[in-house]
């Protein structure tokens, strides 16, 4: 299995070792490991560069917008020299929290979008309460690059529109969860070869560990509430969502 989206440098309950050993263990093979905001740009860099099975993304959250500055493009364009840096992300939109700066987030999303464009990097989206704005930007201003609706959290219609377009959707604890329904009904009514395991950690967590720190171990249990939802092989959906990872980030 892969993680596609966990944020281990934010992990406090465990070493970077421990938690590569841990995944290990429940049969996680490679981690890629988001930016939220320019300060975790050195961390990635530095994990990514120490160990082998960690891969990378550089960008800047939406609720960090404000954080933003056009040096920026240019920092992210010399460290994604590196090849272990896989994508552009996490970006998007976030209406939940503040909804005051919804413009600058937009204007940032599509530098961001134009940026991932120019270095044919694949875009990794954060789109909380923002579908229609997320889905639009993405449409007027993403000119070839791959992209994954990190944590996806729409309807099956939105699903079927985002895969219309040819994009991915990240799947995460949150499918675990009694109560949700809506994202049950997402993973039983999309594509298998659309959708990537990620953890998302250390938020998130799945059951049957919902309350404590999340960890890239724990997507197996993502995989297996997939597999049950679906009525098909465990295998089978790491098998299918291994291969889809590795067509949207080539590794």
């Amino acid at each position: 299995m892969i993680d596609t989206h966990t944020h281990i440098n934010m992990i406090e309950g465990l070493t970077t070792n421990e938690i590569i050993q841990n995944a290990k263990e429940n049969g996680v093979e490679k981690i890629i490991v988001p930016a939220a905001n320019p300060k975790d740009f050195s961390a990635i860099i530095e994990l990514i560069n120490k160990y082998d099975n960690i891969y990378g993304m550089l960008g800047v959250h939406p609720s960090d917008a404000k954080d933003w500055d056009d040096s920026l493009i240019d920092k992210i364009k010399k460290l994604a020299e590196n090849k272990k840096i896989v994508a552009i992300g996490e970006i998007g939109l976030d209406y939940y929290w503040d909804k005051s700066f919804n413009d600058l987030q937009k204007e940032i999303f599509i530098k961001q979008v134009k940026l991932a464009n120019e270095l044919n990097l694949p875009i990794d989206v954060h789109d909380r309460e923002a579908h229609k704005d997320t889905f639009d930007i993405l449409k007027e201003y993403n000119k070839g690059s791959k992209v994954v609706m990190h944590c996806f959290s729409g309807s099956v219609e939105f699903a079927k529109e985002c895969i219309k377009e040819g994009w991915y959707l990240g799947i995460g604890g949150v499918v675990t969860f009694k109560n949700a329904i809506k994202m049950k009904e997402v993973v039983q009514n999309v594509p298998l070869e659309r959708i990537l395991l990620e953890t998302d950690a250390p938020y998130l967590t799945p059951v049957p560990f919902r309350g404590t720190e999340n960890q890239p171990a724990y997507v197996k249990f993502v995989a297996e509430e997939i597999a049950k939802l679906r009525g098909i092989d465990l295998y089978n959906v790491i098998k299918v969502t291994e291969l889809a990872t590795q067509e949207v980030f080539d590794i």
